[in-house]
C-alpha cells in the first residue's frame, strides 16, 4: 500500500467513519446488537457508501474512547473488526485503517487488509505498535492522549495547550522513527477532545499551523459531532450528537484553513463540500501572502 494514496499533498484527505461499538458517542450501536453481535453486511454497505461519497480512508474501531468508556478486551475488539475489515478489502481498493491502541488487534487488522494503525494514545497504551507499523510498512496515526479514555476528561489542564501537544507529539513521532517508522509512513493527529476542555479545543484549531510546522509531518483532525462543537453551539446546553453537523463543517473548515491534511468525519458528503471550499479559500490565502 502506497502511502501517497492516503494523505497526498494534493487533496485534503477525508477519513470516513464506522464504529463497531454498543458505546460510541454518536453512532454507537448502530452496527452492534444489544449482545454484542456485529451486523457485518451492513457495516461493509455503510462503508462502500463513505467510499461513494468520497472517502478517501475508511477507519474501523471497535472499542469506543468516548470520555468514560470503559476498555474491552482484545479478543473482543478482534471480533468486532476483523471480519468487515476481510470483507472490506475484497470489496474496495480504499485503504483500510484500524482504531485501537492494542498491539493485538492491529497485528490482527493487518492480517485482515488494514494498512493504517490509528493510535489514539500515540503509542502511550502499547509502544511495540511502532514496531509493528514498521514490520509491516503500516502507516502510522499518532493521536494525542493523556490518560485513558475512561478519566481523560476529569482535569484536564495545559498552560500552554499548543506548545505541549506539540511536544508530547514529538516524542511519539520519535519513538515511531526509533522503532523504524518511516516519515512517509507517520501522521500525527492533536486529539481534539481526548482530555481536553472546549477552550483547549479551540486553541489547537487556531493554533494548527505552529503545531504542523513544529512537526513537518501531516495533521489529521477528528471534530467531528464531539461534544464541545454541541456546547458552542447550544450556548453551553448539550445538543445532540446528531444535530452538530453544521458546527463540525465550521471547524473542519478552519481546521482545513489553517492546514490540516485530513479530516475524520462522519459525514463524508458534507466533508467533500467544506474541504473544497476551505482549501481553495487557504490556497487563495498563501498566493496572497508570497513576496510580489
Amino acid at each position: 500500500m502506497n502511502e501517497e494514496r492516503c494523505f497526498r499533498k494534493d487533496r485534503v484527505t477525508l477519513v470516513g467513519i464506522l464504529n463497531l461499538t454498543p458505546d460510541s458517542f454518536s453512532d454507537g450501536g448502530r452496527f452492534v446488537s444489544p449482545d454484542g453481535r456485529v451486523d457485518c453486511p451492513a457495516t461493509v454497505e455503510a462503508g462502500l457508501a463513505l467510499v461513494r461519497d468520497g472517502a478517501h480512508v475508511l477507519d474501523i474501531g471497535g472499542e469506543s474512547t468516548r470520555p468514560g468508556a470503559d476498555a474491552v478486551s482484545g479478543a473482543e475488539e478482534i471480533r468486532r473488526t476483523a471480519p468487515v475489515l476481510e470483507a472490506l478489502a475484497k470489496a474496495t481498493d480504499v485503504p483500510l485503517s484500524v482504531d485501537t491502541r492494542k498491539l493485538e488487534v492491529a497485528a490482527a487488522a493487518l492480517d485482515s487488509g488494514a494498512s493504517i494503525v490509528n493510535d489514539v494514545s500515540g503509542l502511550a497504551h502499547d509502544p511495540r505498535l511502532a514496531e509493528l507499523a514498521a514490520s509491516r510498512d503500516a502507516t502510522l496515526i499518532l493521536g494525542h492522549l493523556r490518560g485513558e479514555p475512561r478519566t481523560m476528561q476529569e482535569a484536564p489542564a495545559f498552560e500552554d495547550v499548543v506548545a505541549e501537544v506539540t511536544a508530547e507529539l514529538g516524542e511519539s513521532v520519535f519513538r515511531a522513527r526509533a522503532a523504524g517508522v518511516s516519515d512517509e509512513r507517520i501522521v500525527v493527529d492533536p486529539g481534539m477532545g481526548f482530555g481536553k476542555t472546549g477552550a483547549h479545543n479551540l486553541a489547537l484549531l487556531a493554533g494548527l499551523p505552529r503545531l504542523r510546522a513544529a512537526l513537518g509531518l501531516p495533521v489529521l483532525v477528528g471534530t467531528s459531532r464531539k461534544s464541545f462543537l454541541g456546547r458552542l453551539v447550544g450556548d453551553g446546553a448539550a445538543v445532540p450528537a446528531q444535530a452538530r453537523g453544521g458546527a463540525t463543517q465550521a471547524a473542519d473548515a478552519i481546521a482545513v484553513f489553517q492546514g490540516a491534511d485530513g479530516l475524520r468525519v462522519h459525514d463524508v458528503a458534507a466533508a467533500v463540500h467544506t474541504a473544497a471550499v476551505a482549501a481553495a479559500l487557504r490556497d487563495a490565502r498563501r498566493a496572497e501572502e508570497r513576496p510580489r
